[in-house]
């Protein structure tokens, strides 16, 4: 009986033994195998643009600038982020098909988005009155058509359109390297194309639906990768310093209407996506004023307590010299901060790429309306000339456009903003801010 009883004793022992062993075992293979999935990547850098092309004159200055970034072996992509064409230039087919071709040049990947003069001002008179929205198709149709962006060394990209529901939504891309989850939008300026005339803004409705959804999934996809950041870029100036929030009262403004904001719902779906995912959340976008030294960060967003959202940095671009000069923005993820910014200039002594073989121009002009014969003169009228009322506002309507050509002073920084400065123009940032 006792023997027995030793026996099961030492069995006890060995099972015991044997857990603690394989638990030991667990627990080593875990923190080896922790490592391996929190891997560091080796730095590298990003290139960014926007507006650079305004005229036909712009082209070979656009070539030697893609070159020069493409001489800097630690770029791994260009985001050009909108304006393919001034606000003076029509909207033709053929334009979009020669400023394509332009991009394709490129020997870095490059990533486009849509603009405000490559769609949203395409109504005006200078852009050739043509309807923006079927524009927009166009360039869905024959620019974001592909899974992957153009040139010679294409860089897979992740569609919205892949989304049943928005499947029309081509423009607006994902992509990632390494550690960090990279999102474009179409958001252009001003005001993300709010129309304030009468009448349904079901374009703007529709997209801003499409926008925030994008941002939502992009948070959720770094979040369950583990990312260490997530960066977001567009064309238009989001204006964070206009962001409002819910008002209890706001009925007693009574006689002081609002200017609607158009960035509303993109602000809002950031202050719900750094709630989601506890990352550094890059947002990246054209400035609408000058800046001094090219480029601004801070951290300029608030949710609806007035709180500061501590994990969101924006990175508001405007180089002095567009057609000379780029935003570089280096990562280098084993280091906090894990991001820095400077604006390069391109060499003097760079020689100038060969010309592209120029795309066909359909200068046919539209067919003429059959002639109305004038009415007959009233016997009092005048022969003065003047024009009907209304005849002046509606023929010199304004370009509804901005410059994002910088010069001028920068405007101050908000108290907190995260900026490391080695220079006036290399600035680092990225550390995850207080929640």
């Amino acid at each position: 009986m006792r023997n027995a009883d030793d026996t099961a004793r030492r069995a006890a022992f060995r099972s015991r033994l044997a857990a603690f062993a394989l638990a030991c075992a667990l627990a080593g293979g875990a923190r080896a195998a922790a490592p391996a999935s929190r891997a560091v990547g080796e730095p590298y850098t990003f290139a960014v643009l926007s507006g650079v092309i305004a005229s036909a004159d712009d082209e070979p200055h656009a070539r030697r600038l893609l070159d020069a970034i493409a001489r800097d072996r630690s770029v791994s992509f260009i985001v050009y982020e909108g304006n393919l064409k001034g606000p003076k230039e029509a909207c033709r087919d053929q334009l979009y098909e020669q400023r394509n071709v332009l991009l394709t040049t490129s020997r870095v990947p490059l990533v486009l988005l849509p603009g405000q003069f490559d769609w949203a001002a395409c109504g005006t008179r200078d852009a050739g009155a043509y309807d923006p929205v079927e524009r927009l198709d166009f360039l869905r149709q024959n620019v974001f058509s592909e899974p992957a962006s153009p040139g010679a060394n294409p860089l897979p990209l992740t569609r919205e359109s892949e989304v049943a529901r928005f499947h029309p939504y081509r423009e607006n891309v994902r992509w990632v390297r390494d550690d960090t989850v990279f999102i474009g939008l179409n958001a252009p300026g001003p005001n993300n194309r709010y129309l304030t005339a009468g009448g349904r803004n079901g374009e703007f409705e529709d997209r801003v639906i499409a926008n925030a959804f994008w941002i939502d999934h992009a948070a959720e996809y770094a979040k369950r990768r583990g990312a260490r950041a997530l960066v977001i870029f567009l064309e238009g100036d989001p204006q964070f310093e206009r962001y409002q929030r819910s008002e209890r009262f706001g009925w007693l403004r009574f006689n002081r209407p609002r200017v609607r904001d158009g960035f509303r719902e993109f602000k809002r779906a950031l202050v719900k996506a750094a709630a989601v995912f506890r990352g550094s959340i890059v947002v990246v976008h054209p400035s609408g004023e000058p800046l001094a030294n090219g480029f601004r960060i801070d951290r300029p967003l608030r949710d609806d307590k007035g709180d500061l959202v501590g994990n969101l940095t924006r990175i508001a671009i405007a180089p002095r010299a567009r057609l000379n000069q780029w935003v570089r923005i280096g990562v280098d993820p084993a280091k906090q901060p894990m991001f820095n910014v400077s604006v390069q200039t391109v060499p003097k002594h760079l020689p100038q790429p060969p010309a592209l073989p120029v795309v066909p121009h359909d200068d046919t002009p539209l067919p003429e309306m059959p002639e109305i014969p004038a009415p007959p003169t009233l016997p009092d009228s005048g022969a003065s000339g003047a024009e009907p009322p209304g005849y002046d506002e509606w023929h010199g309507a304004h370009d509804d456009h901005y410059d994002h050509r910088a010069s001028g002073a920068t405007p101050g920084q908000p108290p907190g903003a995260p900026l490391l400065s080695s220079r006036p123009d290399n600035r680092g940032f990225g550390q995850p801010g207080p929640a």
